[in-house]
């Protein structure tokens, strides 16, 4: 049976993401050095809710920066695509880490321009709301679900469903229904925020003209 070594972790890694690890616990310095040694990847499945779930994101270590002389290490990591666990073990046999028994999965990254550009203008739109200084693609062909997933207001669930769905086309969807709701409940919060920034100010206000409706 062929395992992959498991590092489940309470958040969700995309497919070209890079992260950056502190490696502490025996099991995962083992992990990693093993890792290391061999030039093979591992897998880091979410954590949500108290368990590991069935999709993960395969990982390489591009880079051990640092060892302390505790055995702790930094490490830098990127996601190379996605797999569904067949079967998860605890531990490996003769190792500290988990494992699991996989099936890499194919993901489709090519952009839908159409649904593409609704998605860039409600992310736009939302980066306004908020004073967010943070670059969106130009062009629309440049513009990929992984990129943005952590950057629209998700909670780890709804970017879990994100990294689930395997073609582009269902992502965008997902990101634009996500945002659809979204921005106007941001819309309407900054519009609170202005009206709560404007209570103790000396206001200027013209009071109805009753003497025009008596004349009436």
């Amino acid at each position: 049976m062929n395992l992959m070594p498991q590092f489940p972790l309470q958040l969700v890694v995309y497919p070209g993401e890079k992260l950056n690890l502190h490696i502490f616990e025996p099991r995962y310095r083992q992990l990693i050095n093993e890792v290391s040694e061999s030039g093979t990847t591992f897998g880091i499945p979410a954590f949500i809710d108290n368990r590991v779930m069935p999709i993960g994101t395969e990982v390489e270590l591009v880079s051990i920066e640092k060892v302390f002389s505790n055995g702790e290490m930094d490490v830098k990591t990127r996601g190379t695509g996605i797999f569904k666990i067949k079967e998860f073990f605890d531990k490996a046999p003769d190792k500290l880490y988990a494992a699991a028994a996989f099936e890499r999965m194919n993901t489709d990254t090519e952009t839908d321009i159409i649904l593409g550009n609704k998605v860039l203008r409600q992310v736009e739109k939302l980066y306004d709301l908020l004073g967010i200084k943070k670059n969106v693609p130009a062009d629309v062909s440049e513009l990929r679900s992984y990129d943005i997933a952590h950057h629209i207001g998700c909670n780890v669930q709804q970017e879990y469903e994100i990294l689930a769905i395997t073609d582009e086309y269902g992502r965008l969807e997902f990101i634009l229904e996500h945002l659809d709701k979204l921005v106007p409940i941001v819309e309407e919060t900054e519009m609170l925020r202005k009206k709560a920034q404007m209570n103790g100010h000396f206001k200027n206000i013209l009071p109805p003209d009753f003497t025009l409706r008596s004349k009436e």
